[in-house]
């Protein structure tokens, strides 16, 4: 692309959205709302899948849609379209304010305050645009298929390979003033394939994401590391049920931080939900383990200057030395606690988790005798009680040396006690996601199997 034309479109396309943006907020107020909120976002992407070499899919996406949220007093009411007509946004507005009137006053109610608003827009570096180019698509794609289908004899079928290409704006506003805005790229390539053996198939995939195109995976590496998890998964075998350590694969280990992301997170602590509740400045994890927050990090896929509330973004210690030092907290549950909005609606930003083993080999060593999990099935987690119960598969590990995969079996245990019990986190760092960890060792689960 032109980049300097693509620059000047790109500011064009952003100042039409908050212009879209203003006009809505202004209709709001006109139509008798005391506060109102709003966000649009416009993304334009292909989707291209191939199965067995030949062409599955492709799509082309133009999508665009606004949110607005409205206060009449403490009331809230919300509405939404994908019609962008002047006479369609009115209607929009008018049905927010009509629903308003009909909800249960709540004190908590409200947009965030105006001293917690972004009042600069860091450059998180989000936006690198290419044409979107269904052929370029189309060969990444079946390279990745045909590299895993060559690659062994044991290969023996393929779900397919897929390329996907975003690129798009996002604006939120609000009646403070805030209307601030910036545009994103994101890109990724995978591949599912099957293995066969005389008496076992198995399925596996790999993938790669980048805000950058040219940053991906090539291909060729794509699906020779899916071929080669399908194959490692061959004739599996059951374990006895026991009391085992265990290492959880980096590819998962970001679960075990997802459930400590719901677990002090505002929504389940002032419903009294949570097996985190009083924790802040308490040991929820080893002494030795920290984790930081860092929302402006460039390139990075959990990257944003501001969340969904408009609240600024900001570096933050989450834990430290294995002490909470914050829970996260959107302006509605942070009222509800009697504390300040975190910056956390939307979600978490680029969450590093600290490491003190080299690789997932060390790990291996360190545990000796053990399970590595490399897939966790169902959702058997109580986020009240923080009991865990999971189906696994993986890798049975003696003298720190995988033996054999393993499968049909149940992993079981305690949340607060298996992130306290956590011994070891290595650097091979898992950065395709929000949470960016290594593969962890926890001391010790209950592993149900033959």
């Amino acid at each position: 692309m032109d980049s300097e034309t693509d620059i000047m479109q790109t500011k064009q396309q952003l100042e039409d959205i908050k212009q879209v943006v203003s006009d809505v907020l202004a209709m709001a107020k006109a139509q008798g709302a005391t506060e109102a909120e709003a966000s649009m976002s416009k993304v334009q992407g292909i989707a291209v899948s191939a199965r067995m070499q030949e062409v599955e899919n492709i799509e082309f996406t133009n999508d665009g849609g606004l949110g607005i949220a409205v206060y009449v007093g403490r009331h809230k009411g919300s509405a939404s379209t994908a019609d962008l007509s002047p006479a369609a946004l009115s209607l929009t507005v008018q049905k927010a304010i009509e629903i308003a009137k009909h909800t249960g006053e709540d004190d908590c109610n409200g947009i965030a305050d105006v001293d917690q608003m972004a009042t600069y827009i860091p450059d998180c570096d989000l936006y690198h645009p290419i044409e979107l180019d269904t052929e370029l698509g189309l060969t990444y794609a079946l390279a990745a298929e045909k590299a895993a289908l060559d690659s062994s004899d044991k290969i023996t079928n393929s779900d397919g390979a897929s390329y996907n290409a975003n690129i798009g704006c996002r604006v939120y506003g609000n009646s403070h003033g805030l209307i601030a805005g910036y545009p994103s790229t994101r890109y990724s390539l995978s591949c599912v394939v099957l293995s066969q053996s005389e008496h076992d198939m198995q399925r596996d995939y790999a993938y790669s994401v980048s805000r950058v195109s040219t940053e991906l995976s090539a291909p060729e590496a794509i699906g020779q590391e899916a071929a080669k998890n399908a194959i490692d998964r061959l004739d599996a075998r059951k374990i006895n049920t026991g009391k085992y350590p265990v290492v959880f694969d980096r590819q998962i280990a970001s679960s075990l931080f997802g459930h400590f992301v719901g677990a002090i997170s505002g929504g389940s602590l002032y419903r009294k939900s949570s097996f985190l509740l009083d924790s802040i400045q308490t040991q929820v994890l080893p002494e030795w383990l920290s984790i930081a927050e860092k929302p402006h990090v460039k390139r990075a896929l959990a990257s944003s200057p501001f969340d969904n509330e408009g609240v600024q973004t900001k570096d933050m210690q989450i834990v430290q030395d294995g002490v909470l030092q914050h829970y996260l907290l959107t302006s509605y549950s942070a009222r509800k606690m009697g504390l300040t909005t975190t910056g956390h609606a939307g979600g978490i930003h680029n969450w590093y988790v600290s490491t003190n083993a080299p690789d997932q080999a060390a790990l291996l060593q360190q545990m000796g005798t053990g399970l590595l999990v490399t897939e966790l099935m169902g959702q058997g987690v109580n986020g009240v009680t923080g009991d865990y119960s999971r189906g696994a598969a993986g890798f049975w590990v003696e003298n720190g040396i995988i033996q054999y995969p393993v499968h049909e079996i149940t992993i079981a245990g305690n949340l607060k006690t298996m992130l306290k019990n956590i011994t070891a986190v290595a650097n091979d760092i898992e950065a395709r996601g929000s949470i960016q960890t290594g593969s962890v060792l926890i001391s010790e689960m209950q592993i149900a199997g033959n």
